[in-house]
């Protein structure tokens, strides 16, 4: 099952609703790229509120995607982080450097809003 990838205006807004499983998670790091290459996205909103655990391939794929997006000239925004799943990307050194955080999706776009002076 493929992660929907809405956009809006010239941001992206994700909401992963289930665990990520390892062919998931790379569909979504080849669609999202994609779609902020065919798009000319400046933000992306990925909200992992209802993902309450990760393993390390999943951690890595997460942080390579936002990385990626970064690289493409898209600002990230990573909503709803879970303890635990702060706990392991730290574990395991996924850094998240210059990413913005939020607390809920909402406050995310807000905050990327700001972040790209709309």
């Amino acid at each position: 099952m493929r992660i929907p990838i809405l956009k809006l205006k010239d941001c992206l807004l994700i909401s992963i609703q289930w665990e990520l499983d390892d062919q998931t998670a790379l569909e979504f790091q080849e669609d999202l790229l994609h779609k902020i290459h065919t798009t000319s996205a400046r933000g992306v909103v990925i909200d992992i509120t209802s993902i309450d655990f990760i393993d390390s391939f999943i951690a890595k794929v997460l942080g390579d995607v936002i990385s990626m997006s970064k690289l493409m000239g898209a600002k990230v925004v990573i909503t709803g982080i879970q303890p635990a799943v702060a706990i392991t990307l730290i574990e395991l050194g996924i850094r998240l450097d210059d990413v913005l955080t939020a607390i809920d999706l909402d406050n995310g776009l807000e905050k990327l809003q700001q972040e790209l002076g709309d």
